[in-house]
């Protein structure tokens, strides 16, 4: 068996035999085979696409690539939550301690930015001493003290997936919807997975074709694998939240989970913090696990729950209670003013995913260091009355050598018109992202609509 004829059958858009596929992720994962090779069997899988059986294979060859991750031992009911892509998306941040405080395990493997998506681990990264890298065992003793704990690729559990997305990254296969399901379903050992379908503008999925296509994928691979998944299609035509930025997500979800803030970011994670808690049947009704959400944040449990998980990791816990003192702090702001009068109508996600990169907040490429102070904030957003010279976003920044080119970018991306967008969200309702429901078969079953706020 040689790499080069599964290259090649893939290339003819012929169908993989679970053998071929065992042996290009094992040989890849061993050395024995090159980047290069491994970057051509990519590029054919985003050209030709994967059925449900290769992609159950595919996946099943990255879990045996190492160490299985098995959470029996904890007796906990289990469940995680991944979002695929976006601008200000700090659910995980939040949506972690709710459920966790709860008794729920939450194991998270999270990734690191790249481009004009922000990453959970930088944003967690900015806390000062906290580690991301942490292997199985001390992994699985936080599950254990604590129920929760977000890190990034190890290489005991699913190495080779970290090679993989590695090459994702530079080869443009980052939106293949098979490459997405595997490396999402390695969240190997939870019994319940809720999938954020990020689209639009700042999402890899640009289209609702496209990111129901993905969300029925995802159902069907979850069965192969007995975990019981759901999926909340979200809009990313406008970045999510009052800032994009990895020290100022980090004191945004604070201020979340303190109760001192409601904006979309909240109301997006307490609904797949209800979800999450809804699929383990800690409560009947979906809208009870709402209700319950809340409390955990009302109580402070959430907040605690963070603050251990913090501690536990090594970050500094003064950090989660005076973050204006404890997290990094840009040098310059640069404001950015409206030069007309009327109604924000639009945002372009990528765009300012862009700026928030060119600010130092994120990377170009994987080499890149970053600023965990850098970042972008928004006074306004879609659907926002606007007035002449008004601030409509700032720019934070350490260094000015790509802030004029920043500044244009989120000149660039805002629109504004006379009319509200009463499209965005999918629906003919402003301000809303959608809970899909699916049949056994894997089609869209119903599709309820959800209204959130973009109010601060």
């Amino acid at each position: 068996m040689r790499a080069y004829d599964i290259i090649y059958k893939k290339r003819q858009n012929q169908e993989l035999s679970k053998e071929e596929i065992d042996f290009i992720v094992a040989c890849y994962n061993n050395g024995d085979i090159p980047d290069y090779q491994m970057s051509a069997f990519l590029m054919a899988i985003f050209f030709v696409d994967m059925t449900d059986e290769e992609i159950f294979y595919l996946t099943n060859a990255m879990i045996n690539s190492g160490e299985k991750l098995d959470l029996a031992m904890l007796n906990m009911a289990s469940a995680d939550k991944y979002s695929i892509g976006g601008v200000g998306d700090g659910t995980s941040l939040i949506v972690a301690p709710i459920v966790a405080s709860l008794g729920i395990c939450v194991p998270m493997m999270a990734e690191h930015g790249l481009g004009h998506t922000g990453g959970t681990l930088d944003k967690l990264e900015s806390i000062p001493g906290f580690r991301t890298n942490i292997d199985k065992k001390e992994f699985l003793n936080i599950l254990d003290l604590i129920g929760v704990s977000i890190i990034g690729q190890t290489t005991e559990i699913v190495p080779v997936d970290k090679k993989i997305y590695a090459l994702r990254n530079v080869t443009a296969t980052v939106e293949s919807i098979p490459l997405i399901c595997s490396s999402i379903m390695i969240a190997e050992g939870v019994e319940n997975l809720v999938l954020d379908v990020k689209v639009g503008t700042g999402s890899f999925m640009k289209t609702y074709a496209n990111a129901t296509r993905l969300s029925e994928k995802m159902i069907n691979i979850g069965k192969k694998f007995n975990v019981n998944t759901s999926v909340v299609i979200s809009d990313m035509d406008a970045p999510l939240g009052n800032c994009a930025g990895n020290s100022l997500e980090i004191k945004q979800a604070i201020e979340i989970l303190k109760g001192n803030l409601k904006n979309d970011l909240y109301e997006l994670s307490i609904f797949l913090s209800a979800l999450m808690i809804y699929n383990v049947k800690k409560t009947i009704t979906l809208q009870e696990a709402k209700i319950l959400a809340q409390k955990q944040i009302d109580s402070g449990a959430a907040l605690e729950k963070f603050q251990r998980m913090v501690h536990l990791q090594g970050g500094d816990v003064r950090a989660v209670e005076d973050p204006q003192q404890f997290l990094p702090k840009a040098k310059y702001k640069m404001e950015i003013k409206s030069i007309e009068e009327d109604f924000i109508s639009s945002m372009n996600s990528q765009k300012i995913g862009i700026a928030e990169m060119l600010s130092g907040a994120g990377r170009a490429k994987k080499e890149d260091t970053i600023e965990y102070s850098a970042g972008v904030v928004f006074y306004k957003k879609i659907n926002e009355y606007v007035k002449k010279n008004e601030i409509i976003a700032e720019i934070l920044y350490n260094s000015p050598s790509h802030i004029e080119e920043a500044v244009a970018m989120i000149n660039d991306s805002y629109t504004i018109s006379e009319n509200k967008n009463i499209k965005r969200g999918f629906s003919k309702n402003p301000n809303v992202y959608n809970y899909c429901e699916f049949s056994d078969n894997g089609k869209i079953k119903t599709c309820a609509y959800h209204t959130i706020s973009t109010s601060f």
